[in-house]
């Protein structure tokens, strides 16, 4: 069964942040460059929330806020839902849907050590059904 800490290992540890009090643009800025969702939002590095474009979109955009006044702070996800690197990816699949997010910060007595997105589950549960399929149709000619 495949957990966190192998998708990890395969996908690398790295994870991008921005701090509670700066300006949600900085945030959608930061999020555009790098071609990602969602930033975790660390004070002091204490994981202390998530951002993500939905954030964006329905506390800014349809609210009327501007971008450049609104701390991340005000449109924030928090608690943060967060896995550890012994989970399994069924346990994250079913967190993500049963939650209806699309990020999991990865979190170690305490620390971030990374995040998994919806993608990195789906595309790790394909890869584990293409290998169980190749392997049963070597059993069934073989």
């Amino acid at each position: 069964m495949l957990q966190v800490k192998h998708l990890l290992a395969e996908k690398g540890s790295h994870v991008h942040t921005i701090g509670p009090d700066e300006p949600v643009l900085a945030a959608i800025k930061a999020m555009a460059d790098r071609y990602i969702g969602a930033l975790l939002v660390l004070d002091g590095g204490k994981l202390v929330g998530i951002v993500s474009e939905r954030d964006y979109a329905r506390k800014v955009i349809l609210k009327g806020r501007s971008s450049d006044a609104t701390p991340v702070r005000d449109i924030m996800s928090a608690p943060v839902i967060s896995v550890d690197p012994a989970d399994t990816v069924d346990t994250c699949m079913r967190l993500c849907t049963d939650s209806r997010v699309r990020h999991l910060p990865v979190v170690e007595a305490g620390k971030v050590v990374g995040i998994v997105s919806i993608g990195d589950l789906v595309k790790a549960v394909i890869s584990e059904q293409g290998t169980q399929i190749e392997q049963l149709q070597r059993y069934i000619a073989g």
